[in-house]
């Protein structure tokens, strides 16, 4: 298997500079090939990425693209691939068609290969192409390295992304299973009554974030003060990212350790965005993130989570008798009790025992 391992970077004033230029470069040559393809495509000519690469070549021999070579070539080459990666999505319907990359967007990364151990870690340093050696914050032993993206944030902050071979150790088997009803109070609640608050961690900050957007509102357009507040509140995003990403992996992770299966409702979370009263408390509590991170780490370590189908009534059904009470539909509903066997229910614990009990019938 592979796995990403991301470094947080220290390169110095030299490698930073060469490194903006790469990610100027890769942009340039990304749009470039964009050009040259829609201008193909409007001539009925078909054309793909040997034909890109070969504009590529004759770029670097013009005079005024001579500091194309001064950059890794495996990265622009990359761009290239990315970019017939993004047609073959478009043209399979899976996504639109591709657009220009701007210069203003302030998060930017290009990704280079390992060619003959061109990528090796010394110590607390990574040597890349061009680079040389990068002073890194090192917090894991890796195994080989395939490729690396280097990546400069809004914050201005540089990380290496190692894609890494990896062989996890399959955990013992367990003998508990459990449902996941996740919440927006709530952050999940499982079959075994364990229930876990949603940290609210962009909430907590929203203040904050307003004070310091507000702010930046006010500086003048290309000033050097609006570029550092511009840096101010891109650091209370990335550490409100930061927190979200640090719970989600910590949840996680205990669920894997302690249970055999996990049953997960199959939401349809682009949909439920669309109530725009509840859209932003969906977004930040990120459960796409959370369900994705689940399925990648039961693969790793020989669990399984299974998806409840979107539509089943699992707040609705009562787990004892199976009576399915239409006026529990209403959220404002936590607790109820069945008019059929009078047993009384918490709604979300009784929803994640029915997810549990219909994910281990349609396993």
């Amino acid at each position: 298997m592979n796995k990403g391992v991301i470094f947080r970077a220290y390169p110095n004033k030299v490698q930073q500079e060469l490194i903006n230029k790469t990610l100027g470069c890769s942009r340039l040559v990304y749009n470039k090939g964009l050009a040259f393809r829609n201008e193909k495509y409007a001539k009925g000519e078909k054309v793909g990425y040997n034909q890109t690469s070969a504009m590529l070549t004759a770029m670097k021999k013009e005079e005024k693209y001579s500091f194309l070579n001064e950059v890794d070539s495996i990265a622009l080459q990359q761009s290239l691939r990315d970019l017939e990666k993004a047609f073959v999505r478009f043209f399979e319907k899976k996504a639109n068609h591709p657009v220009f990359k701007s210069k203003h967007h302030y998060q930017l990364s290009y990704r280079t290969l390992n060619q003959k151990n061109s990528i090796r870690i010394e110590g607390n340093r990574i040597r890349l192409p061009k680079l040389g050696f990068l002073k890194i914050r090192q917090s894991v032993e890796v195994g080989h390295i395939n490729n690396v993206t280097v990546r400069r944030t809004a914050a201005g902050k540089y990380f290496v992304i190692l894609n890494v071979d990896f062989q996890p150790e399959k955990l013992e088997s367990s003998s508990n299973f459990t449902g996941i009803d996740v919440g927006i109070k709530s952050f999940y609640t499982d079959s075994n009554g364990n229930v876990v608050n949603n940290p609210k961690y962009l909430e907590k900050s929203q203040q904050k974030l307003k004070r310091e957007q507000r702010k930046l509102s006010r500086k003048k357009k290309n000033s050097k003060n609006r570029q550092k507040q511009r840096l101010k509140v891109a650091r209370v995003h990335e550490k409100i990212a930061n927190q979200r990403n640090d719970f989600i992996h910590k949840c996680s992770t205990k669920l894997i350790n302690e249970n055999q299966v996990i049953a997960v409702e199959d939401l349809n979370i682009k949909g439920m965005l669309k109530n725009h009263k509840l859209a932003k408390s969906i977004s930040s509590v990120a459960w796409s993130k959370f369900f994705e991170t689940l399925e990648y780490k039961a693969e790793w370590y020989g669990r399984k989570v299974i998806k409840v189908p979107t539509m089943y009534p699992s707040s609705q059904t009562c787990s004892k008798c199976g009576y399915k009470n239409t006026l529990v539909k209403n959220l404002s509903v936590r607790e109820w009790e069945c008019p059929c066997c009078h047993a009384r229910h918490d709604r979300d614990l009784n929803a994640s025992v029915n997810i549990l009990n219909k994910g281990l019938s349609v396993a």
